[in-house]
């Protein structure tokens, strides 16, 4: 970003951002949004309170096992309906609905099905990610040339072999995207799952806070909650950068 000639760091319209959220909240002009600085004073005596700590601990653990079963179950089927047209024309049409319905319709039937514990926040966590691991793995393996599995069923390599070392590897670069978007979309079915079903974790505090009025903790749970969805997101997008030369294998 330039300014009157000058570049800016990339942080600069946060900064401005911080300091419109510190003015309007030393105006008083919106009640639900306080000082930033207060906000900051908050996650600063939030951290370090056990309760903090025992709520990140259920939301991180429930989230990682709905993530990792997102990964494997829309990986496994992304490659099925790129590989296989029946599969493809069976459960394509399914996966796109899933991939743009609004999903926090179907979260309190969750509760019905799991119950009003952490199975319904890990089911919650896999549906909101599964889609788009799939269909981004999808859209990956058809673009593989297929040259590269003729080439290796030539020197005798096995179907075990070419998904493992062809398909997979070939794939990658969208297969990490998918995982990176589905990461995002986890943390939304977390959260949405804590406030609407089991109230546990941060959905616990989250209710608290706002039921109690104290926004400065509120906005500080939320700062820590989008924090770990953009570290998440990065931390994936740097995985992307350091294979991107795999998708050179498939021109």
């Amino acid at each position: 970003m330039t300014l009157f000639g000058y570049r800016l760091p990339m942080m600069s319209s946060l900064i401005v951002w911080c300091l419109i959220w510190e003015i309007v909240g030393r105006l008083e002009l919106v009640l639900l949004f306080p000082p930033f600085s207060g906000v900051l004073a908050a996650l600063v005596d939030l951290v370090q309170t056990q309760k903090f700590w025992d709520a990140t601990w259920t939301t991180i653990s429930t989230f990682c096992i709905g993530m990792v079963l997102a990964i494997v179950c829309g990986v496994a089927l992304g490659v099925l309906m790129g590989r296989v047209k029946a599969a493809e024309n069976l459960l394509g049409m399914w996966v796109n609905v899933f991939a743009s319905a609004p999903l926090s319709a179907l979260v309190p039937v969750l509760m019905i099905l799991f119950g009003m514990g952490a199975k319904t926040i890990v089911v919650s966590v896999f549906l909101f990610a599964i889609w788009i691991i799939a269909l981004d793995t999808q859209a990956g393996v058809k673009h593989i040339t297929p040259s590269l599995i003729d080439m290796a069923r030539s020197f005798g390599a096995g179907r075990r072999d070419i998904y493992a070392k062809i398909i997979l590897w070939a794939a990658l670069p969208e297969i990490l995207a998918g995982i990176r978007l589905g990461f995002i979309r986890g943390v939304k079915g977390v959260v949405i799952g804590q406030l609407l079903v089991s109230i546990i974790g941060y959905g616990e505090l989250f209710e608290i806070y706002s039921r109690s009025f104290l926004m400065e903790d509120f906005w500080a749970l939320t700062i820590v909650l989008f924090a770990f969805a953009l570290l998440v997101a990065e931390l994936v997008g740097m995985l992307e950068k350091r294979i991107e030369y795999y998708a050179g294998v498939r021109q």
